[in-house]
């Protein structure tokens, strides 16, 4: 029987969000880093984080300057930005309410302690010398989540639909920390792959926990072009372009599948996976980092409007 499009949607946003809260850390993360290697006062990195988390303009209504404190706040705790840390764990819960029969009582509670947590840590500003810390619980909460949910879910159209969410919005915030590289860089330098800041690179692998596996796979110093690579088509790395959309094709794959039939937002995929496959970083690279960025970004999200559209998604 098929899942009612209530309950597809509550399952699909809850690990969106619960994904989006992580990834905003991790973003938060990136400028934090990329501004400590700043050796002017101006606050383009910070700058970039809200470009490429694409609030800039709502954080300008409420904000007319860039300074580090208001940024860091907005994109952690404030309930007016539906993309904070705050509003997105707020939101997961409210969906995993919803679908609270759909779930394992394991992966509610770490869902229902995860809000908890977060919610008593973000009640008041953060100070600079906590900023780090309170990053790595969102983190960790976030990973408490995804371990119980894969330990205790059973693999069905559930678990299909909350596997979507997740690769989905994981694809998405690589694009933009990518983006976000872009964004300090090209003022600086005529193109990407030109005179580049190591340890800036280096920054954006530890952003998202992949400073390790890169030196297990490439054995190299840092070069703008193998990280390029790595997070864009490298399908073992799993916040790649290319492992996430693998990933979405399954999923939907399963889908398909289960429920007989193919929809609009399978051929999306397969054109999407099809072109990573296709394509290399010497592509990329020639054609430009952010225009490669932003053609992805405008293919993502028509997928995920499919998919809303194909199961019947309610709003």
């Amino acid at each position: 029987m098929a899942l009612l499009g209530r309950t597809a949607q509550g399952l699909f946003w809850m690990h969106r969000y619960i994904e989006r809260a992580e990834n905003m850390a991790r973003l938060i993360d990136a400028g934090l880093r990329l501004s400590l290697t700043n050796l002017s006062s101006e606050p383009d990195e910070w700058q970039s984080v809200l470009v490429s988390a694409g609030v800039e303009a709502a954080y300008k209504s409420k904000y007319s300057d860039f300074e580090p404190a208001h940024i860091v706040d907005y994109l952690l705790r404030d309930l007016e930005n539906p993309s904070s840390v705050l509003s997105a764990i707020d939101t997961a819960r409210m969906n995993g309410r919803m679908v609270r029969t759909a779930l394992t009582r394991e992966t509610w509670e770490a869902l229902n302690e995860a809000w908890m947590t977060l919610k008593r840590r973000l009640a008041s500003p953060i100070r600079d010398s906590e900023l780090p810390a309170t990053l790595d619980l969102v983190k960790k909460q976030s990973a408490l989540i995804r371990g119980t949910f894969h330990g205790t879910m059973l693999r069905n159209e559930i678990f299909d639909f909350c596997n979507l969410g997740t690769f989905i919005e994981r694809a998405d915030n690589t694009a933009r920390i990518l983006d976000v590289k872009y964004w300090v860089l090209l003022p600086k330098h005529s193109s990407v792959g030109s005179s580049l800041d190591n340890f800036q690179w280096g920054s954006i692998l530890r952003s998202v926990s992949a400073h390790r596996s890169y030196t297990w796979e490439y054995d190299a110093d840092y070069r703008a072009r193998d990280i390029i690579d790595f997070l864009i088509f490298n399908k073992r790395m799993p916040r790649s372009l290319a492992y996430c959309y693998g990933s979405i094709q399954e999923s939907l794959g399963f889908l398909a599948r289960t429920y007989g039939v193919e929809h609009e937002c399978h051929g999306t995929a397969l054109t999407t996976n099809s072109g990573l496959a296709d394509h290399n970083v010497t592509d990329v690279i020639d054609s430009g980092l952010h225009e490669f960025l932003t053609g992805f970004m405008v293919d993502h999200n028509r997928l995920a409007l499919e998919i809303a559209r194909s199961y019947r998604f309610y709003s």
